[in-house]
């Protein structure tokens, strides 16, 4: 693919995952809120830590905090906090231990205290306390499930709320202070505090509590950000819309026509695939797969060039954030790849993987095509 083409999209996605990152974002919002200074923070998700610097920035790095985030998420925080690292999708021991030491920190709090919960996409895996009789062997295979089944994120926390002593309320139904601060990053459709991270940070309906939360970043702002930076480059944004929902396949076919057809510019598309997945998936994940779709639906313009990625910098159980692809990218060994779920070894071979690495925040995923 032409390499201006493709520093181009690179440069418009990180500015729009810039726009949302963690610690900014709840700097930003502690300030324009007027948050009182916490007693004690707890962080969940995979932007925990960046999002607790957020909180230091304000406030100082003195207060108490418990971070719960992915391996390899945690940077270098102070002594002030404690860090528990947990497996992402499917949950691990760590995520047990995480849960348990989450519900002890909200239970022993005392009267007239104020918990500040910093809450991020990830937090339904990093950290769980089950219901009793439910295992860590028997939650892992129902993540499995659900994850090879293709649900989307709604099916998937139901689920999940249904199996937990702390997701839906329930952390903070234990809650005896006076106050709790939610900051969220919203990596859910329609940005509701109650299915972000299966809704950890969001408090009892009979709550006994003052609570103030705030979705301080989205796709939205994303995608704003964005296309703010593709018209100062100079380019017209021809596309903005939050529309990446449904099967990788289908909106391969949606998406692919509508790039083949649309006018030069820049098209933002934002939202959460779905992939089901084969019984022995191979090296992938689901923004690597709609990667390796589009270039089959694309194969051919050489004007084309389209960036996939997850916001929070992997894709499923990989490293990769997603994929960059072009009119040249197909092959038809892709077709292979695509049936056998290994997207991300086709992309790689082909040098079209995008790689990031953490990157602060989780706002779903953000597609940027670029037609000249």
């Amino acid at each position: 693919m032409d390499p201006q083409m493709r520093k181009t999209v690179e440069d418009i996605w990180w500015h729009g995952v810039r726009a949302v990152q963690g610690r900014a974002c709840v700097a930003r919002a502690l300030r324009d809120e007027q948050v009182a200074r916490p007693d004690r923070i707890l962080a969940i998700g995979k932007a925990a830590a960046a999002m607790v610097e957020g909180a230091h920035e304000v406030f100082g790095a003195d207060i108490p905090a418990l971070v719960v985030t992915k391996y390899g998420h945690a940077g270098d925080l102070p002594p002030c906090c404690e860090v528990i690292e947990a497996a992402h999708p499917v949950p691990d021991e760590n995520t047990l231990i995480a849960g348990h030491a989450l519900f002890q920190q909200v239970q022993h709090m005392s009267p007239g205290t104020h918990l500040l919960m910093l809450v991020s996409g990830g937090a339904s895996a990093l950290a769980e306390l089950p219901e009793p009789g439910t295992t860590l062997a028997s939650l892992q295979a129902e993540n499995a499930r659900m994850l090879a089944e293709g649900l989307d994120i709604h099916a998937m926390n139901a689920r999940r709320k249904e199996l937990s002593q702390i997701k839906g309320g329930k952390l903070l139904a234990g809650f005896k202070g006076e106050l709790v601060t939610t900051c969220a990053i919203s990596d859910v459709e329609g940005d509701a505090l109650s299915v972000i991270g299966s809704g950890i940070g969001n408090a009892p309906d009979d709550a006994a509590f003052s609570f103030d939360p705030f979705i301080v970043a989205s796709n939205h702002i994303a995608r704003a950000a964005a296309a703010e930076r593709a018209t100062a480059l100079g380019l017209n944004v021809m596309t903005d819309t939050e529309t990446l929902y449904g099967d990788v396949e289908d909106l391969a076919r949606s998406v692919g026509e509508m790039l083949r057809h649309a006018p030069p510019g820049v098209h933002i598309l934002g939202g959460e695939p779905t992939v089901i997945l084969p019984p022995d998936p191979g090296q992938g994940g689901r923004n690597q797969a709609l990667a390796l779709a589009l270039s089959r639906e694309i194969s051919g313009m050489l004007n084309l060039t389209v960036l996939v990625g997850g916001t929070d910098g992997t894709d499923g159980p990989t490293e990769a954030a997603g994929g960059i692809v072009g009119g040249a990218t197909w092959r038809e060994e892709g077709t292979r790849a695509l049936k056998r779920a290994e997207s991300g070894l086709f992309l790689e071979t082909h040098d079209a993987l995008f790689v990031t690495g953490p990157t602060g925040t989780n706002v779903m995923d953000l597609l940027v095509a670029l037609k000249t």
